[in-house]
């Protein structure tokens, strides 16, 4: 479907720190051949959203990540949760070690390299990457391309013909958390997906629209390289000095280890038809009720 929407998501490929296995090199960044990576938990919710739009506005949706050639799998990812049009990867030898401003750089380069077909209406990110925490790269890369910047935003409607965004964010008003405020800017607009966001079809027909889009999806990231482009730094025009480790003013001193804490707690296993067992267990939680010191179990 043509749309006259167009929509841009940039995502991370991150550490699975589910594996246990995060290696640094020596200057404090990222061993990417030593630990495994996925798509970031904050970039899936974010190709969500995109898909949101796709489903509802049959928008046209590009997604787009800076990082080494294996960087691709997220991509691959992130087509399969938003069925993406085309997929694009910046990857240069000169990018790397970079912190959130130079890699800012690298994404407004990118997007408007993807303007060359027509406007980019909005720009989704996650909330922040699980390997920073900063939340700083989609602020950044917003203020570098001049586009106002919604974040925390947990639901949005688009106005297509009036060429603005409604949207629902999650703010802390005189410290109270998770007050619900609601905005509207005029496209382009970047949105910060709130970790919170979840994707609501309400008529029959969306949700139609959903499993279709769905099928498409996964037959397109089967062959996910036959809408893959990618970007040297060369090709995207971007300074030298202003990307990689030149363009970072952040300096990582150094990287520790947080070391495991040792067990503090014990288990006892009760057979639940032994009265002996059950009479035991009663006592101590009547000593622990009563203020009385017993070893946790």
């Amino acid at each position: 479907m043509t749309s006259a929407l167009r929509i841009a998501v940039i995502v991370k490929l991150e550490p699975d720190f589910s594996e246990g296995n995060v290696s640094y090199n020596s200057d404090g960044t990222l061993n990417r051949a030593e630990t495994k990576s996925i798509l970031g938990p904050h970039s899936a919710l974010a190709s969500s959203a995109a898909f949101f739009a796709k489903v509802k506005y049959g928008a046209d949706i590009t997604i787009a990540t800076m990082g080494p050639p294996i960087a691709d799998s997220a991509l691959r990812q992130a087509q399969l949760i938003s069925d993406a049009d085309s997929l694009h990867l910046y990857s240069d030898r000169i990018f790397s070690g970079a912190d959130t401003l130079a890699t800012a750089e690298v994404l407004k380069f990118g997007i408007k390299k993807m303007e060359g077909q027509g406007e980019i209406d909005i720009v989704f990110s996650g909330h922040r990457a699980s390997d920073g925490e900063t939340g700083q790269t989609g602020p950044q890369t917003a203020w570098k391309l001049g586009y106002t910047f919604l974040g925390n935003v947990v639901s949005y409607d688009i106005n297509v013909e009036k060429r603005s965004v409604s949207a629902r964010r999650l703010i802390s008003l005189q410290g109270t958390p998770d007050i619900v405020e609601e905005v509207e800017a005029s496209l382009p607009v970047f949105i910060a997906v709130d970790p919170s966001y979840k994707s609501i079809f309400s008529t029959i027909s969306q949700r139609l629209a959903s499993a279709r889009y769905q099928n498409e999806g996964e037959r397109r990231a089967q062959v996910y390289k036959n809408y893959l482009k990618v970007f040297n730094a060369q090709e995207l025009g971007v300074d030298p000095g202003m990307v990689g480790l030149p363009g970072s003013p952040t300096i990582v001193y150094k990287v520790e280890k947080i070391p495991k804490a040792g067990a503090s707690r014990r288990a006892t296993v009760v057979d639940g038809s032994d009265p002996d067992q059950l009479r035991t267990v009663a006592g101590k939680m009547l000593e622990i009720a009563k203020g009385g010191n017993s070893q946790q179990s």
